[in-house]
Parts: structure tokens; sequence; C-alpha cells
């Protein structure tokens, strides 16, 4: 067997990327949306005209979905939330709706064809959505009475609102 012998600037060299690769890790490690964790918080004005800040919500149980006009299966689904809006609202449950194009007309004229009564927000600079690791359209994340992430879905297909029923019905009996 060959013995391999690094110099001292090759060993220190990858001495500096092993430290590189450990800090990236553990930076991208507390960044990361993990369930259990406070909810970034976050402070935009509705459609509405009224700002809304997500920790001032505490004691309410908030469904946020982060969706965009393009988005086929965002269409199926905003009927479902706002049932669900409806349904749970006097349960202490509020649905946030969360537009994520940072040109925002394409949103509205999406909105005009739906009938919507809960709260939408327009995150143009992107980075509320960044802070919720969205990456899927649309994204579900739902925060407990605490503030903490409980639930967090991405993407939609058909069967997927059972799985927000249940979540939801689990939050509400804590």
């Amino acid at each position: 067997m060959k013995k391999v012998s690094l110099s001292k600037q090759g060993a220190r060299s990858m001495l500096v990327k092993i430290i590189t690769i450990v800090l990236l890790s553990t930076s991208l490690k507390l960044a990361a949306l993990d369930i259990g964790q406070l909810a970034p918080d976050f402070t935009l004005k509705n459609t509405q005209g009224i700002n809304l800040n997500l920790a001032e919500q505490r004691g309410q149980i908030i469904v946020i979905n982060f969706w965009a006009s393009w988005c086929g299966p965002c269409r199926k689904e905003m009927p479902i939330l706002q049932t669900f809006h409806q349904k749970y609202q006097s349960l202490g449950v509020s649905v946030w709706g969360v537009n994520v194009e940072q040109e925002n007309q394409a949103g509205q004229d999406f909105l005009a064809d739906l009938d919507l009564s809960f709260p939408i927000f327009f995150d143009s600079s992107n980075k509320i959505s960044a802070n919720y690791q969205v990456e899927a359209m649309p994204t579900t994340v739902i925060v407990d009475r605490g503030g903490k992430v409980r639930y967090v879905f991405r993407g939609y297909k058909d069967g997927y609102e059972k799985k927000y029923a249940k979540a939801i019905k689990k939050l509400i009996r804590e």
C-alpha cells in the first residue's frame, strides 16, 4: 500500500474546507423550518389594508397557505381553505393566504374569480416564503396556539383536505 502524505498547506486547506462545510451545515440547520419550533414571525398588510402580525395571533391556530396564480393545485385548494375558514373560525382557527409572486396583478386576477373571506397577503419580496422554506406550490403550514410550527404540507393532491382537517381538529382539542 502506498503512503500518502499531505503537506502542511494541503492539510490546512483540507481543514478549512471541513470547517466551512460544518459551519454551513450548522447554519442551514438553524434556518430550517422544523416541526415544533416557533414559526418565523412576520407582519403583512392584507388585501383589506389591515396589518396582521403572526406573533400577535398567539392563542389562535393559524393555517398559512403559500400560493401562486400559475399553480393549478392552488386554484383547486382555495375553496377548501375557504370552507375551513368558515367551519373552524369560531373555534379559534384562522386561515391566511400568502401569495409568493413578485408581481401581484396575476394574484389579484386569480382572486377575482374566487369568493374568499380569509386574509390574503402578497409576499412580493419573498422574504416570508424564504423563511418558511417554500419550495413547492402550494405549501401549507399549520401553527399551533403557542406559535409553533406543527404541520407542513408541501404540494396539494386530492385528499389532502382530510389531512388538514385531522391536523386542525387535533390542535383544537389540545
